[in-house]
């Protein structure tokens, strides 16, 4: 039995590192979304600073590993037995929460899952071993560190105020001192904004975070502590006068530097404060096993007293883990695709809004929107004009007379976004609070965005129901982690060897499912052609574009047509209810060119008003076919959903030779569109009235057996209902076929707007 547990340390080994992996792919965004977001720096440049401070953090972060030995459970209550069961449960659940949420997409929190599956696990722990011996279960209590596993909690939920507080007001004050002209400001703005901002970052990051690292000597440290003022005093001087020579002198951004410090800072901030959620519990059961080896006492009565006492972290074992970390970034396909999350829901102007408003952030708008009205109320007007000069956004010529609004993801919010995260994380990593960075690098920007007044009138709604979605996201995490990790405990209490080889082998099943199934994903979204915008300023230059989106409808149309009544014929449910994600799909899309018909218009000179009528014309077109094809698959799924009858042979029968029909109709126009032969759009109208009189008779048939066979009232309405929008359909389509066939001219070359 006793070789278990030293399987076990292996186990933990592997999970580590792939815990790493898993971690550093979910939180990458957490410190690359700002730099990327302004695109003040490459994206190659960005990467090398966030490694080396993801490689020095590591580095710094000793100190924090305290919080899995002793900050959730009081250690001295357990046995080693019960230990290495609770920090097994936790990893495996860490892993499989990580990658699950990873995998749909839902955002979570590295720091939340890991509290939460310790206090999980030892609360099912110590809930074991209290109905084992005294039954008295008051006496849980006690396993449980229960002051500073609140303080802990407290410390996360109170993160998500503090952090969109302290953002929204350091981003207003900034906006105030500098503007969005901020380039036209005096360079002493530039520069005294530049001193503070790398004041914080130099002293916050670099100075606090020596605190955790096991090399520094105690003469340092104390010296930083009784010197506070003097550091921040005399930083504050050098790094303003830095600012200013790097303006004045080197004509280099003080914007970018102050990005790529605040990258660095945010990075190794990360590193500093979330490795332990990685590899803290592992670290934790490696020492405890050496203890226990050289105890000579069996496992189920060796105390685990000494993980109360502070034991410092081999420094190899965190650089080896910073390198993996590193390493990850680099090459883990998860943390290159950097979530859009965070930039939506911040971005001023256009965007694609993901979540959909709710009752809770519509009611949470109506009452921002009386607050705003009554504080403005109260401010002077001649003070209200001068602060919304600060707020007014510069506008730039695209066109003959029409301008559109700058990025509202500007450099000086980016800075804002990147300094005060990176300050919260390191005050709270120097107090050794396992602060959660996904919650406070999210609230950040979302505090900065509100100040910056980058949700208007016509966004608000949208963005404050993704800020709920998300954090209600972490809640779930939360409880989903303690249940989980609780579970794990009790199946591996029941026989460890057994149900440990079991719970490794769901465990590497399921992560090797979620890595194929997101693979196959990633290449089904990559080779869907999703319809794409229209830029052109001309009608000939409209079709030219958008002759793939048509091609792209003709397919995907046509597919669908076909499955859904092959799923109707079949009985198929799973065929129909698969069908109805892709016609969503495509209305969704068809909707989102719809929402950009109004800057398709704004970028059109006045010679070119023409184009956008087709545009228009054309969208119309496209959206009554996807809400044919939507209608038809809706129906069909509820018909067989609800188990009604199947539809006659005869019925089947005469659906297939319209399909046949139809799919001749569409192969044809996915081809003319494709190879853009638009001379061949005449003989495709031509079989117009034949496709609409085989509809008829069919028609005409159905009706004859209604009178004298018929005898089920769905089957009939669901066949006259499939028969007439099938109708609608063909002539949307045909509609479409003859707005092309009417406008091209072959002898016109496309005009569009320059780059």
């Amino acid at each position: 039995m006793d070789n278990i547990y030293f399987l076990m340390i292996i186990a933990l080994v592997f999970l580590a590192a792939a815990d790493l992996v898993v971690g550093v792919s979910n939180d990458a965004v957490n410190f690359l979304n700002s730099a990327i977001g302004s695109k003040a720096i490459s994206f190659r440049t960005i990467m090398i600073v966030a490694s080396l401070g993801i490689a020095i953090g590591a580095i710094f972060s000793s100190g924090m590993m305290e919080v899995a030995r002793k900050g959730i459970f009081n250690p001295s209550e357990f046995m080693f037995s019960e230990i290495m069961i609770i920090f097994m449960a936790v990893m495996i659940t860490d892993i499989l929460l990580l990658d699950f949420f990873n995998t749909i997409g839902m955002p979570t929190s590295t720091t939340v899952s890991i509290v939460f599956e310790l206090l999980g696990a030892a609360v099912a722990m110590a809930f074991i071993k209290v109905a084992n011996t005294t039954g008295d279960y008051m006496d849980v209590y006690n396993h449980i560190n229960t002051s500073k596993a609140t303080e802990i909690i407290l410390g996360i939920l109170l993160s998500v105020i503090i952090a969109f507080t302290i953002g929204a007001l350091v981003q207003y004050f900034s906006r105030l001192l500098l503007s969005f002209d901020f380039r036209k400001k005096s360079k002493w703005v530039g520069a005294l904004f530049g001193g503070v901002a790398l004041t914080a970052i130099t002293y916050f990051i670099l100075i606090k975070g020596l605190k955790g690292a096991t090399f520094v000597s105690e003469d340092v440290l104390y010296f930083i502590k009784h010197s506070t003022k003097v550091i921040i005093v005399g930083s504050l001087v050098v790094c303003s006068a830095i600012s200013y020579i790097v303006t004045s002198v080197l004509k280099y951004d003080i914007y970018k530097l102050i990005i790529v410090a605040g990258t660095f800072a945010l990075a190794l901030a990360f590193a500093g404060n979330d490795l332990v959620n990685f590899i803290g519990v592992p670290i934790a059961a490696w020492q405890s096993f050496e203890a226990w080896s050289a105890s000579g006492i069996p496992a189920t009565e060796f105390p685990m007293d000494f993980l109360a006492s502070k034991v410092p972290t081999p420094t190899i074992l965190l650089f080896l883990a910073g390198m993996i970390m590193v390493i990850t970034l680099w090459f883990s396909k998860k943390a290159r695709y950097v979530a859009e999350t965070e930039i939506n829901l911040s971005r001023e102007g256009e965007s694609k809004e993901r979540f959909q408003p709710n009752f809770l952030s519509r009611g949470i708008v109506r009452t921002a929107m009386l607050l705003s009205a009554g504080a403005n109320a109260l401010i002077p007007n001649s003070l209200q004009k001068k602060i919304d000069l600060n707020f007014q956004k510069p506008v730039i010529a695209l066109s003959k007379d029409k301008t559109y609004e700058l990025p509202a993801f500007d450099m000086v919010r980016a800075a804002v976004n990147l300094m005060v995260a990176g300050v919260l994380i390191s005050i709270a990593t120097s107090y050794k609070l396992p602060l959660s960075t996904t919650y406070v690098t999210f609230m950040v920007a979302m505090g900065t965005s509100l100040a910056d007044r980058a949700w208007g009138a016509e966004s608000a709604v949208y963005r404050v129901a993704g800020v709920l979605n998300v954090i209600g996201g972490w809640f779930f995490t939360a409880f989903i982690a303690f249940i989980s990790a609780a579970v794990i405990v009790y199946l591996l209490n029941i026989h460890v060897p057994s149900m440990l080889a079991i719970l490794l082998l769901i465990a590497v099943f399921l992560l090797v499912r979620n890595y194929i199934s997101h693979n196959k994903k990633s290449k089904e979204i990559r080779a869907e052609d999703s319809l794409r915008k229209a830029e052109s300023s001309s009608i000939q230059g409209v079709i030219e574009e958008s002759a793939n989106n048509i091609s792209n409808v003709a397919k995907r149309s046509n597919k669908i047509f076909t499955n859904t009544i092959d799923g109707l014929a079949k009985q198929d449910l799973d065929m129909l209810k698969k069908n109805k994600k892709g016609v969503v799909k495509l209305s969704d899309e068809v909707d989102e060119l719809r929402d950009h018909i109004f800057y398709f218009i704004k970028n059109l000179d006045d010679a070119s008003v023409g184009a956008s009528n087709f545009y228009i014309n054309i969208l119309g077109y496209l959206q009554d076919m996807a809400q044919s094809l939507e209608y038809l698959t809706k129906i069909s799924h509820k018909h067989i959903h609800n188990n009604h009858k199947k539809l006659k042979y005869n019925q089947i029968k005469e659906l297939k030779e319209i399909d046949l029909k139809l799919d001749t109709l569409l192969s044809e126009t996915k081809h003319t569109f494709e190879t853009r032969s638009f001379e061949n759009i005449g003989s495709i109208l031509a079989s117009k009235q034949e496709l609409l009189d085989l509809v008829s008779s069919k028609i005409e048939k159905q009706v004859a057996r209604t009178r004298t066979e018929e005898s089920s009232p769905k089957n009939t309405t669901l066949y006259f209902t499939f028969l007439l929008e099938t109708k609608d359909f063909i002539n949307a389509t045909m509609n479409l076929l003859e707005l092309y066939y009417l406008e091209h001219d072959s002898s016109v070359k496309p005009a569009t707007i320059e780059p």
